[in-house]
Parts: C-alpha cells; structure tokens; sequence
C-alpha cells in the first residue's frame, strides 16, 4: 500500500504511527521500574509493564522520588482562591468526595492541569469580587475557542489477497499519512488548512456471525476462520477556533459535590464541513490507487468531542483583551496562576497534542521555577 499510494501521490507520505512506547528502556526508565512495550493493548489502561508513557508508569514515580510530591485522593478541586490584596492566587479549595468536607489548600503557584474541559469549568468557578466571572476573567475570555479535531471523513476497503498472513500481538500504533492539504503547491480552495489521516489495516473475524445464519458443526467452523483484511483511513482535521465556541457554568444545575456543570455550546462551521467532504475524496482516491476493492467511504459530521482531542478555552495570546494566558502559559492577570493542559492552546493543527501539552507544561514550569527566584511573582 505504501508503495502504491506514494508512487501515485508523491506529496502523500505513508508512515508508522508515533507512539509514547519504549522499544529500548534506559537505564533512566529502568530504574522507574518501566519496561519495553509488550504488545498487549494495555494502554489504554496505563500499562502495568510501563512500556507506554502515562503519569502512573512515568510521571508520578520521577515526582515521588524527589520527596516533595503529595496526592490527595478523592478530592475535586472546585475553585482556585484569589487574595484581593496581593492580586495573586492562593491556592486551591475542594472538597473531600468521601466526607463531603470542603479544603482549602495554599500555595504559591498554581498550576492547572485538570484536562481541557476541566481545568476551564474550575477556572470559571473561581469567583471574586476583582473576578467575579471567573479568575482572570477580565474580558470574557475564558471558555471561548474551544475546539476538538474534526472528523467524520475517510473510507475503508478490502485488501485482496494475504489471506495466508495474520498479525501477532497487538501494535499500540497503525500507519499515520501527515497533512498534505495547503502545503507547497497543494491548494484547496475549498477550506483552509488540513487534516492527517489516521490508518490501521486488520482482517475481518466472527463479528459477523452475530447477525449470520447457519448451525451446527460446519457453521462454528466457519466463524474460526478470519476473513478478508481490511484497511481503513479517518481523517482528523484541524478545526479553525471561533469565539462563539464556547463552554460556560449551568445557572443552576450542578453534580453532587455542589460544582455547577459545565455546558457545552461548540460546532463545527463551514471550513470544517468542506475539509470533511475532501477527506473522504481522498481517502477513497488512495484506497482505489492501492488497489481496494469493495470502498466505502465515510461522511458525517462527527460532533466535537468524538476525537477526544479538546483544546482551547483559555487560550494563550499577546493581547489580554483576547486571550487569557501569555506565551508562557501565564495568566494575563494574575501572575503566579498558570495553565498548561489543552485548554492553553490557541490553535489546534491536525495531529494528536497529549506529548506537546507536556512539553509545554515542563517549559513552563521552568519559567515559573526562575520567575520565583527573582520573586517576580
């Protein structure tokens, strides 16, 4: 298939999928106690072999050995604390999902890394009379651009042949092809920027016996054998940020713990709807020039969401009149409140953000560290 679709469209690259998985630990990952990727499909649940990046394998053991890490367990966080005169954060208030009891927690930098959604639902929790439309909150910022990769496009098809071939063990990534759309000489006029597709190939098993007929002997023989493979390419694409994409608090209601919920008023717009119908196009074009049979592509307007990519709420920016943090994931007005979760992100490109949102966090974390030092804030 590589050679094929990349012979037939040159600006088209057919790639392995990057993961977070080690395939040689260090003596660095050793000693946290990970391992090589195992191939098990446990990544999803973190990964007991810690073959696969997460905060339980990596994170949460490098933190723990310094000696200045403490969890607190069944504690949802419901507001970060504002102090009228010093003009700075405090720290955090919770409450104890187990007693029902409500904590406050000081600290000298606060740093919110709840996810997207979350960490912007506390934000805009955190009322003061300097802020009463959540911390730093100014301008009616918060909550606005939020944005998750459109999809809904691609096409899937029957690979004729290799019906003597069958994969072994589980791989935690497929077969990734970068954007191509509005670069170089590839213009669309259709919409702007572009999208990457995201691509796996597997044979067809049993499933199909569910809605099947048959009985008996011959019947169960047939569901042990595997069927034709199949190759499937979805398109994720990058959805442009608009203000009136918005997440805001419910009037009234709220969850158990007393957090007012949080309400979701996003959709995708014109450009993300023209990019999804060229995704499709093109996936079946590469699908035919491979060689498929049987192609059917995919069109719908996957809501936000579906891509579990969310971003954008509390965006970074130069004008405080138009974004809540500064390019150091500062909040324009308050100085020791930072956020570097994905709601920190001004745009959203096309391509999975979980290892840029680490970077970015460790980046700040480093300015902050040198900000206290020079008591800057």
């Amino acid at each position: 298939m590589k050679k094929k679709i990349e012979q037939t469209f040159p600006d088209r690259h057919f790639i392995p999928a990057r993961v977070a998985h080690l395939t040689e630990p260090s003596e660095e990952h050793l000693a946290l106690g990970r391992g090589q990727c195992q191939a098990r499909s446990e990544c999803p649940r973190g990964c007991s072999f810690g073959g696969y990046y997460s905060s339980n394998s990596a994170a949460l053991p490098a933190a723990e050995r310094t000696g200045n890490l403490t969890l607190t367990a069944n504690a949802q966080v419901q507001s970060v604390l504002y102090d009228e005169e010093t003009g700075k954060a405090s720290g955090v208030r919770y409450i104890d999902m187990v007693t029902g009891s409500i904590i406050e927690v000081s600290a000298k930098v606060i740093f919110m890394c709840a996810s997207t959604l979350a960490s912007v639902q506390i934000l805009l929790n955190s009322t003061s009379e300097t802020f009463p439309y959540g911390i730093g909150n100014r301008y009616d910022v918060l909550g606005r651009y939020v944005m998750d990769h459109c999809g809904g496009g691609g096409a899937s098809g029957m690979v004729p042949g290799y019906l003597d071939d069958y994969y072994k063990g589980r791989r935690p990534g497929g077969v990734y092809i970068p954007r191509f759309r509005n670069l170089n000489n590839d213009k669309n006029e259709a919409f702007k920027r572009g999208y990457g597709f995201q691509c796996g190939a597997s044979r067809a098993g049993w499933q199909w016996a569910k809605n099947g007929k048959g009985i008996g002997k011959s019947f169960k023989e047939k569901i042990k054998q595997p069927g034709h493979w199949y190759f499937t390419l979805w398109g994720f694409g990058e959805s442009l940020p608009d203000y009136e994409n918005r997440v805001y608090l419910h009037a009234s209601k709220k969850d158990k713990w007393g957090m007012p919920l949080l309400v979701m008023d996003v959709a995708i717009k014109e450009n993300e709807k023209a990019m999804i119908k060229d995704m499709t196009e093109s996936a079946i074009e590469m699908l035919e020039a491979a060689g498929l049979k049987d192609i059917k592509g995919f069109e719908g307007e996957a809501p936000p969401g579906g891509a579990i990519h969310e971003m954008g709420g509390a965006c970074m920016g130069r004008d405080v009149k138009t974004s809540y943090l500064n390019k150091w994931n500062q909040c324009h007005e308050v100085a020791n409140l930072f956020v570097t979760d994905g709601s920190a992100f001004p745009s959203i490109s096309c391509v999975n953000p979980s290892i840029t949102f680490m970077a970015f966090t460790a980046r700040a974390v480093d300015y902050a560290d040198k900000q206290l030092s020079a008591n800057a804030i």
